[in-house]
């Protein structure tokens, strides 16, 4: 794939070597980096099958991590179909990565933390998998 589309990213079930993964794949969707994003940032385990994990921005005075995420870039129009098959409460928002910059990627819904356990502390949902298998 070109250096042309959009980045996206992903924390969870959609990671490389993931069950959702082939999502991606299957759009032609080119695995861009490993990175973190800013140490602003939460995450849940969801409780969902399959597993996945939401992410959300803390709040002012709260206090949040460095979560690692991949960038993944597609073209516009693999981007609308993966957006448009997103199932809630999983949603596309902005996310601040460790370089400052702004990129679409996972959030959830708030109305999913009700009842989810903080993974934050793991510092991504590989690192939390592979502690609690």
């Amino acid at each position: 794939m070109s250096q042309e589309g959009l980045e996206l990213a992903v924390v969870g079930a959609h990671l490389s070597g993931q069950p959702l993964n082939h999502q991606l794949v299957d759009l032609g969707a080119a695995l861009v980096a490993t990175t973190r994003t800013a140490p602003h940032y939460r995450l849940f385990d969801l409780g969902t099958t399959p597993p996945k994990p939401g992410l959300v921005r803390a709040g002012d005075g709260a206090s949040g991590a460095s979560i690692e995420v991949e960038l993944w870039r597609l073209t516009p129009a693999a981007l609308g179909a993966f957006v448009d098959a997103l199932a809630t409460p999983m949603a596309i928002g902005h996310l601040e990565v460790a370089d400052g910059r702004w990129v679409a990627g996972f959030v959830v819904e708030p109305y999913a933390l009700a009842g989810a356990r903080e993974i934050t502390d793991f510092g991504g949902w590989r690192a939390y998998r592979a502690a609690t298998r």
